[in-house]
């Protein structure tokens, strides 16, 4: 595969996954969420295999089944079984309205832009016209966690700011070495399931999974 052209996949698919984090950011449905956060793992995954070919690193190809498997499969399907058995698939309630946290994601990705020019510049990777994105997706994940009250989607922010710092060390380093993948990878999913026994017991504990219904009641004891 010719560089240019590889590159040009590669800020393509870039373009893709900061795409599905703002669509997250906006999006009002839970099923909605859960579907842009698969495919944002799918574009993770394509765009790791590509980066493998072109440069060379063949553990990268474990890696992107890795990512195919853990973030396109199984942690949709465990957040679909969450969502049906909470019984949470409603809309999606937000601290700020959906204009005001567009234009904060939006001045997070001049920032991230703005931070990563430097390191653009001085870098001589395939990859390095996709640092900043990478950077943005981590910021918009954080901003998704801040600015959701339901613990179900901050969860789902979490998880997609764990795709951006996926997508950050394969653009940065051609990725990560295969045993702290492998080690991070058996983390999310352990943290799946940890997250979704401590929302049952929330759920049947308080009858709600909204943050702000939780910290009234913490203030009454």
């Amino acid at each position: 595969m010719n560089i240019n052209i590889a590159a040009q996949i590669n800020s393509f698919l870039a373009a893709l996954v900061l795409l599905t984090a703002f669509g997250m950011l906006v999006q009002r449905r839970m099923y909605g969420l859960v579907h842009l956060f698969t495919w944002q793992g799918l574009f993770l995954s394509l765009n790791t295999a590509i980066v493998g070919y072109v440069a060379g690193r063949h553990h990268l190809y474990i890696s992107s089944v890795l990512t195919l498997a853990l973030k396109v499969i199984l942690l949709p399907y465990i957040l679909h079984v969450l969502i049906q058995r909470l019984k949470v698939h409603k809309e999606v309630e937000t601290v700020i309205n959906v204009p005001m946290t567009m234009l904060i994601g939006i001045a997070l990705v001049i920032f991230s832009y703005h931070l990563m020019s430097p390191v653009r510049e001085l870098s001589n990777l395939v990859t390095r016209s996709t640092l900043a994105v990478a950077l943005a997706t981590v910021m918009i994940g954080l901003l998704m966690m801040i600015t959701r009250k339901h613990a179900v989607t901050q969860i789902i922010g979490f998880l997609a700011m764990e795709n951006g710092l996926f997508f950050a060390a394969t653009s940065a380093t051609y990725g990560m070495p295969l045993v702290v993948e492998l080690g991070v990878a058996l983390d999310i999913l352990i943290a799946a399931f940890i997250f979704g026994i401590f929302f049952f017991h929330i759920h049947t504990t308080f009858d709600s999974l909204d943050i702000e219904q939780m910290a009234r009641l913490k203030e009454e004891d």
